[in-house]
């Protein structure tokens, strides 16, 4: 069979065995690129800032990278596992707690971990966040359980934010109108929050496992349906009492201010009707004397009689509209204004 000749766009002859060599370079070559590009990517590898990567040979850590950035490894002999740098969250199932008092409580709480040691991590939980996530169940349940089981349904109410208010009656002195008041001062006082309770309750048990766990906060703490009434009365019963209690201690506290008040005012009136006693006999006195004085002159006793009398008269003129005073002859009232 004779070869078909082929021409190009310009009519010249184009020949098939140089065109088939060129197509036969185009595809050695990209075999070369894709070649090159499968060795470099098996040798080498990327790790990033919130990551670290275990290389294993044979199934065993032969290192660890810890650095951002690139590493080799050998290829179809070394393997690389990735291990989260970052802080991680694991939100723990909702669970039942019993107290001291023999009172259920509903808690739910999240924790908030990382790993700290790649290595151990791998080794102890074979590098996966779902057997660490389980032993952290495991560690802060137990942690919780035990820290409110040795606590009452109050402490772990009042402890659940760390801070207590105290509300005290205290007395003050008021000093422009001189009495003494009674006031409420309230204060906050800090308290071992429930966190700090089961962190210390925890210890540092998971660090045999390389990790490390940052805090756990509780997100919900309530009670549950068939006990919350019972409890909210009993809760009102003992803020009446604690009420009571104050009102008491107010009322008390009122009684002894009064009495002193009391007390304070008799010794004033007592000082004071004595030394009015004591003025009015000085003046009594004084008149005394003043009398004696003047009836020891003649000139001036006479006028004291006249004016004596003058008195007397007008204190026996006590009926309505009398202007007429009747005496006898003989009488010394009569004496002085006749004159004799």
């Amino acid at each position: 069979m004779a070869e078909t000749e082929r021409f190009d766009s310009n009519g010249n002859k184009v020949n098939d065995s140089s065109a088939k060599k060129k197509n036969g370079k185009i595809w050695t070559i990209a075999a070369i690129i894709i070649v090159i590009y499968i060795a470099i990517n098996s040798c080498l590898g990327v790790c990033h800032e919130d990551e670290y990567k275990l290389v294993r040979q044979f199934g065993r850590v032969d290192r660890t990278i810890t650095n951002a950035g690139l590493f080799v490894k050998i290829p179809f002999i070394e393997s690389v596992d990735t291990v989260p740098r970052k802080v991680l969250l694991y939100d723990l199932p909702v669970s039942d707690v019993i107290t001291s008092d023999k009172k259920t409580m509903i808690v739910d709480c999240y924790v908030l971990w990382r790993v700290t040691d790649p290595l151990k991590f791998a080794q102890t939980l074979s590098h996966s966040v779902g057997n660490a996530e389980n032993r952290i169940d495991q560690l802060v349940y137990n942690a919780m359980k035990n820290t409110i089981s040795n606590m009452t349904q109050d402490e772990v109410i009042r402890s659940r934010d760390g801070k207590i208010t105290v509300t005290d009656v205290v007395a003050v002195d008021d000093v422009e109108n001189n009495d003494i008041l009674l006031e409420e001062q309230t204060q906050v006082v800090n308290i071992k929050s429930l966190t700090e309770e089961i962190m210390e309750k925890l210890g540092t048990v998971y660090e045999q496992y390389g990790i490390e766990i940052m805090t756990v906060e509780v997100k919900k703490l309530d009670l549950p349906d068939d006990n919350k009434q019972a409890v909210y009365t009993r809760m009102i019963s003992e803020r009446e009492n604690i009420a009571a209690q104050y009102t008491a201690e107010g009322e008390s506290q009122a009684r002894i201010i009064r009495n002193t008040t009391d007390k304070e005012v008799s010794i004033m009136l007592s000082e004071a009707n004595a030394k009015g006693e004591q003025i009015k006999a000085q003046g009594e006195a004084e008149y005394m004397k003043i009398l004696s004085g003047a009836y020891n002159d003649e000139d001036k006793s006479d006028f004291y009689s006249f004016v004596r009398s003058l008195d007397a008269a007008k204190s026996s003129m006590t009926g309505k509209g009398q202007k007429t005073l009747i005496l006898p002859a003989d009488s010394p009232i009569a004496e002085v204004f006749a004159g004799y």
